[in-house]
């Protein structure tokens, strides 16, 4: 059954995302980018969270430039966000992204399969970078199987083509429910 969804009060340009180009929040935010296999969902998901002000899909953690949905290299599908952090933590967020994907599927995340559709965290400074690292660990003891999620320095960030932008909210449905979640051990 298809999960209807509405447009949402949330802006579409975190940092000046584009080509590649330096990204900057607006004075007082922060950055954040996540991937999780299929970035519409993703993107979804981050854009009900509040303190959440901006959003966009596009491709991270590469070396190809420029590129495309159909020449993405080894880049994986993320979603760029712009947070007000006096509304939302970066430790709230990537409690969000630990709950609502499978972070231990590797390249894979339902019936996506292939390097773009792996899960990762592109943090920003090393406050976020030691953050990510300490949250892992803590999701790795609650855990059966190993975190295979990749966490790095985040690099170029390549805005995704338009018709990608917001997925759900311009076809009114959720396209990339979860399928399901990482196994849990007893008691987490």
């Amino acid at each position: 059954m298809e999960k209807k969804v509405v447009p949402l009060a949330v802006g579409t340009n975190p940092g000046g995302a584009g080509a590649g180009t330096p990204l900057k929040p607006t004075p007082g935010h922060q950055l954040a980018a996540f991937a999780q296999g299929c970035f519409w969902g993703t993107e979804y998901r981050f854009r009900q969270v509040p303190g959440v002000l901006a959003t966009a899909v596009g491709y991270a953690g590469g070396s190809t430039a420029n590129p495309t949905y159909e020449t993405i290299g080894h880049h994986a599908e993320s979603v760029l966000i712009e947070f007000d952090p006096a509304k939302v933590s970066y430790a709230k967020l990537l409690e969000i992204f630990w709950s609502s994907h499978d972070s231990t599927s590797g390249n894979r995340q339902g019936p996506d399969v292939g390097a773009q559709y792996r899960s990762a965290i592109f943090t920003f400074g090393p406050e976020q970078q030691a953050q990510a690292l300490a949250s892992r660990d803590a999701e790795q003891k609650k855990l059966v199987d190993k975190i295979t999620t990749e966490i790095a320095l985040a690099g170029p960030f390549w805005k995704a083509e338009d018709y990608h932008q917001q997925w759900d909210e311009k076809h009114g449905y959720e396209s990339c429910p979860l399928p399901r979640h990482a196994r849990t051990r007893s008691g987490s």
